[in-house]
């Protein structure tokens, strides 16, 4: 069985997300769709005439709460009524609490094979200083992660691009890279972007990229070099040209102020690319 958790807010990114998922377990048999949607209580600080200091729920925020949660209750009702009849598993189900956290206890308590995740996307500010739950969701999650942008058909896949530097073979990598073969029945590019900064010879790239999928058996899968100022535009100009169905790639997961110096190639292509995204968090 591949378990599928979907966090879902009832936007129309997440409706994406659902629709991709829902998609895909239609296409191969053995597939649960777990779908997550995580309700906020909300709080706010009140300080007491004797400085004492409690959170306590706002009434009108209370009373909206409540009428927010038996909204959801009803809406979580009708998505399993919807989806209960297909040829795959589904749940969903309703946490309180914080989003990010809630996401990350699902996915150690559910030991997902794969989430999948609606954004719009971020830049400039926005990007470093509040960072989607998606972002941070793609920094930790202990399992890949596909990020959904737009409405997408996982039936009409047919090529995936791996973009890495091919210096850091990980059995975890290839192991997850062919199980993402497997599951979309694609043709898989494997490119290193060579950048100013960071130049080499296309000789040399070429024949990394061949020790890897001769270590790991990847037949038939083609490698190319692509030459650009950065490697975040360069795998994302890459995957346009080619017309790319998605994009993977590893992160290191990254976090706090170490991410903030070094950032993260992953989430930059993540925030910028307008095709659908699959990482995986390395050590």
């Amino acid at each position: 069985m591949i378990k599928v958790l979907v966090p879902y807010d009832f936007s129309e990114q997440a409706e994406n997300a659902l629709n991709f998922t829902t998609g895909l377990a239609d296409k191969i048999e053995g597939v649960h769709v777990e779908v997550l949607h995580v309700l906020e209580v909300p709080y706010v600080s009140s300080i007491g005439t004797m400085g004492g200091g409690e959170v306590i729920p706002e009434m009108e925020n209370q009373i909206f709460f409540i009428e927010l949660m038996e909204r959801r209750k009803k809406q979580i009702a009708e998505l399993k009524e919807k989806y209960g009849g297909k040829n795959f598993g589904f749940d969903a189900k309703l946490k309180l609490g914080n989003a990010f956290k809630s996401i990350s206890e699902s996915i150690l308590e559910e030991n997902p094979d794969l989430v999948v995740m609606g954004s719009k996307g971020s830049s400039g500010v926005e990007e470093v200083l509040i960072g989607s739950n998606t972002e941070k969701v793609v920094r930790t999650a202990t399992c890949p992660v596909i990020t959904i942008k737009s409405p997408i058909d996982p039936s009409s896949f047919k090529k995936v691009v791996f973009a890495s530097d091919f210096k850091e073979d990980t059995d975890e990598i290839a192991r997850r890279m062919k199980n993402l073969k497997t599951l979309f029945d694609a043709e898989l590019y494997f490119v290193i972007v060579n950048t100013p900064a960071d130049f080499e010879t296309t000789r040399d790239s070429i024949k990394r990229i061949k020790m890897f999928a001769n270590k790991y058996g990847f037949e038939g899968a083609k490698a190319e070099i692509y030459n650009s100022l950065s490697e975040e535009s360069g795998i994302i100009e890459f995957a346009e040209d080619i017309d790319a169905d998605l994009i993977a790639m590893a992160t290191h997961g990254r976090t706090g102020f170490l991410h903030l110096i070094t950032g993260s190639i992953a989430e930059d292509v993540v925030n910028h690319a307008k095709r659908p995204v699959w990482t995986l968090k390395v050590k």
